[in-house]
């Protein structure tokens, strides 16, 4: 906090006083004052009344803010608490209900790029596996400012913050993919994998591999915009979640042969396919096993492109003893918010077992 502190008082009479469109001379009533002091101060205060004095914060202009003493640290702090209020999938409902989804949405065009990104951080939690909070962005126009941080913004991790917000938007949200496509999503994504920064690269990836699953007619766009060849460069890219996501698009291009989406006589495919299977073949135990999912993914495109099985079968390394255990799931895991998830366990935990259905002699 700037100096001693913000001027919550000052917050309070400005914020009191424009609500309902009133001069700043506005008589505030000491309820009012008593319920937005302790709203601001308290540490016990309840969730829904903490996001109603965060949602009337996000409605005050800027140079307000700056008067009173708020500097953009101070938002981003409070911002972090307004994200761990909406993991809980019924506070994130609750948002606009409460009048904040819209500020929210807002902040996404902020002067001020941390903040930006950090909104998007936000709206990523509100809408992860929540359709009402989806529905209610699209609604709300979120897609629009969402989408032009994602292809335009000047710092880096604005637009991929923005990416990951439209990712968990769209997902299992067909009026969002359509929007996606309309909005030539793909150009943007392109634009992405061609960037030098790893954390755009592997949600542009995911997403990539996702709409592709959801529709084979994708694998045209991805084609003629050259796709194969970029993730044919990114497959050997130092970092291994860039490469397995790589894999994980080509072989989704290779199984979709209606228009040989990918072209199997490339000979950068197969070189690539080569130098994988070589680094594989010299790795360590331990690295074997990390490279689960890539032995896999090497082994199934050499063998739906060639028709043979490939080097890696052939040594034994596709499976090992060890892969008997099931693989983690790491796309939930990394993009399910901690407290939702956890809340998904417990209710799978407490749920009454199914009542046995009794098969017997007729009386």
């Amino acid at each position: 906090m700037a100096n001693n502190g913000p001027n919550w008082d000052g917050l309070l009479k400005w914020s009191l006083s424009h609500s309902d469109g009133s001069s700043s001379s506005s008589r505030i009533s000491e309820e009012d004052r008593q319920w937005f002091m302790e709203a601001m101060q308290a540490h016990t205060i309840d969730s829904i009344s903490r996001m109603k004095v965060i949602s009337q914060i996000m409605k005050m202009p800027e140079q307000v803010l700056e008067a009173q003493g708020i500097t953009p640290d101070d938002l981003e702090g409070m911002l972090d608490e307004l994200q761990e209020h909406v993991e809980s999938i019924d506070l994130a409902n609750d948002l606009h209900s409460i009048g904040g989804l819209v500020p929210l949405l807002s902040y996404l065009m902020n002067s001020n790029a941390k903040i930006r990104a950090k909104s998007a951080d936000v709206l990523t939690t509100v809408v992860q596996n929540n359709p009402r909070s989806q529905q209610l962005v699209m609604e709300a126009n979120g897609f629009e400012p969402l989408f032009t941080n994602f292809i335009a913004d000047p710092d880096i991790r604005v637009r991929t913050k923005a990416l990951g917000a439209i990712s968990s938007l769209i997902r299992n949200n067909q009026p969002g993919i359509t929007a996606f496509r309309l909005a030539n999503g793909y150009a943007g994504l392109r634009d992405a994998l061609v960037s030098d920064t790893v954390r755009f690269q592997r949600k542009a990836l995911n997403l990539i591999h996702y709409l592709l699953q959801e529709s084979n007619s994708d694998c045209k766009i991805v084609r003629d915009l050259g796709f194969p060849r970029i993730m044919i460069y990114l497959a050997s890219n130092q970092d291994f979640e860039v490469r397995e996501f790589a894999l994980r698009g080509l072989l989704e291009l290779a199984h979709e042969e209606s228009d040989r989406n990918l072209d199997r006589a490339d000979v950068n495919l197969r070189q690539l396919l080569e130098e994988r299977t070589r680094s594989i073949i010299v790795m360590s135990d331990e690295d074997l096993c990390a490279a689960r999912e890539e032995r896999q993914l090497v082994d199934s495109l050499w063998t739906v492109c060639y028709d043979e099985p490939s080097h890696l079968r052939e040594r034994g390394l596709v499976y090992l003893p060890s892969d008997d255990e099931l693989a983690p799931d790491v796309v939930r895991d990394r993009f399910e918010p901690p407290l939702r998830a956890w809340a998904a366990r417990r209710h799978d935990e407490t749920s009454e077992p199914p009542v046995p259905l009794l098969l017997g002699p007729a009386p």
